[in-house]
């Protein structure tokens, strides 16, 4: 049997919330699946040692439009796929699969408003494989020693965010580490990326930024062991934060603008830490990012590696 599930989301973060539904799709049926994704949720570096996706299809932007919606059915019809699950309400996507020839099609319900991705997505599965699926996500890597120093904290941090208004400033960061330092020795893994050099430049150029390294060189894949092997990750909302849940990592993580009921509550590893007046109630236009307590980051942090 051929399975075919389509996750059109953008984010890293997306995809691995997504995970513990694809697992069990492909262990309901017994078959490792197809995956059809945008190549910004990085699927290629995320599950490249998952044993339940055998393939993942690349939806580019030569797959939009109505030259696309063809292209997309013709490559799709070539797999020859028997099922695919749908985790969207398009009808784009509803019509590529019959196009396809593809005769078995689960999809949510057409047409509907937006609501939690969490529960949208527990419930499809559900209903599909007919037994509680576990929100909880848990990524295969490749196995690697640990060969981390374990008289040091080594503590991921996610200092950049998708834009400034999903970022902490760097220099509390570079406070936070400082206090941290003082009750423990500490290693600091800097989760940013080559758009985030000046961000790095600062930290590394502090007195803290001695014990530091950045993954502003390396793959999503090069970093998945380096995560796997810290003690826990402090950070914007953003994929490496959902990253280290998935890898079994307590992630402490600042929601300042994004939706926290939908990507903050879903694994028992994150902690989430909202502005000042929210409760449960952050989400995009909350603006929130100097209403942060640095005090609550700083005792929530201390919790976590005590």
């Amino acid at each position: 049997m051929k399975i075919l599930i389509i996750q059109q989301r953008y984010g890293i973060g997306d995809m691995v919330i997504f995970l513990p539904y694809i697992q069990a799709i492909s262990k309901k049926f017994d078959t490792p699946v197809s995956l059809l994704c945008k190549e910004s949720s990085k699927a290629y570096d995320v599950f490249a040692y998952d044993k339940h996706i055998n393939e993942i299809i690349p939806l580019d932007q030569k797959k939009d439009g109505i030259g696309g919606f063809f292209k997309l059915s013709n490559e799709l019809k070539k797999r020859n796929f028997d099922k695919v699950f749908i985790f969207n309400s398009s009808l784009r996507y509803n019509l590529v699969a019959k196009f396809s020839g593809i005769k078995s099609i689960y999809q949510y319900p057409l047409f509907r408003s937006k609501d939690n991705i969490v529960n949208s997505a527990k419930i499809f599965t559900e209903n599909i494989i007919g037994k509680v699926v576990s929100t909880e996500p848990n990524l295969e890597i490749q196995e690697n020693k640990n060969i981390y120093d374990k008289s040091f904290k080594h503590i991921c941090l996610g200092i950049s965010a998708s834009g400034p208004t999903k970022r902490w400033d760097i220099d509390n960061y570079i406070n936070l580490c400082r206090e941290l330092a003082k009750k423990r020795d500490c290693k600091f893994y800097l989760a940013a990326g080559k758009n985030d050099k000046h961000l790095i430049t600062k930290f590394i150029s502090s007195d803290i930024g001695k014990n530091s390294i950045t993954f502003e060189k390396l793959t999503i894949k090069e970093t998945l062991p380096i995560i796997k092997n810290c003690d826990c990750y402090i950070g914007s909302d953003t994929g490496f934060a959902h990253l280290a849940v998935a890898l079994g990592i307590k992630s402490l993580t600042l929601f300042m603008d994004s939706p926290v009921m939908a990507y903050g509550k879903y694994s028992t590893r994150m902690k989430v830490v909202e502005p000042k007046g929210e409760k449960d109630s952050t989400t995009h236009d909350t603006l929130g990012k100097d209403k942060i307590s640095f005090q609550e980051v700083l005792v929530e942090a201390n919790k976590i590696l005590d």
